[in-house]
């Protein structure tokens, strides 16, 4: 089996976030993946692209976010990239640590590692790479 890649281009507008799920759906189908991925899926790469379109680009609606997807008989890749500025993902602050459990936000970059068999950030922060092993 070759790689296959579907693709998604937004405007950063945060209504946009919406686009998500009909995203997820499709690549779920199309892919033909186990259904029981398919919320792991939809919440990881829902944070993932607000982040992207909130902090990373502002919510400046001409900066674009694009949604990658590469899948292989192991694995499937999203890759969401923003037209921000960067940021350090290492100096986020824990929020299972006491003092932030109160705190609100600040939790999506924690859940989609939670959620995903491995994610990293590349690009200065602009790029995410999320995998979720199909094995």
């Amino acid at each position: 089996m070759t790689q296959i890649a579907l693709n998604l281009t937004l405007y950063s507008h945060p209504k946009n976030i919406a686009e998500v799920e009909p995203y997820v759906s499709q690549v779920v189908k199309k892919y033909e993946i186990n259904q029981e991925l398919y919320g792991n899926m939809l919440i990881t790469l829902t944070e993932a692209v607000s982040n992207a379109i909130i902090h990373g680009n502002s919510a400046k609606v001409e900066k674009k976010v694009i949604v990658s997807t590469d899948c292989s008989p192991k694995k499937i890749l999203f890759t969401v990239q923003d037209e921000g500025t960067g940021f350090d993902p290492d100096s986020l602050p824990d929020p299972t640590s006491p003092e932030n459990i109160l705190t609100p936000g600040g939790r999506g970059v924690f859940l989609m590692r939670q959620l995903s068999d491995a994610v990293t950030f590349g690009d200065n922060g602009r790029l995410v790479t999320i995998e979720f092993s199909l094995q």
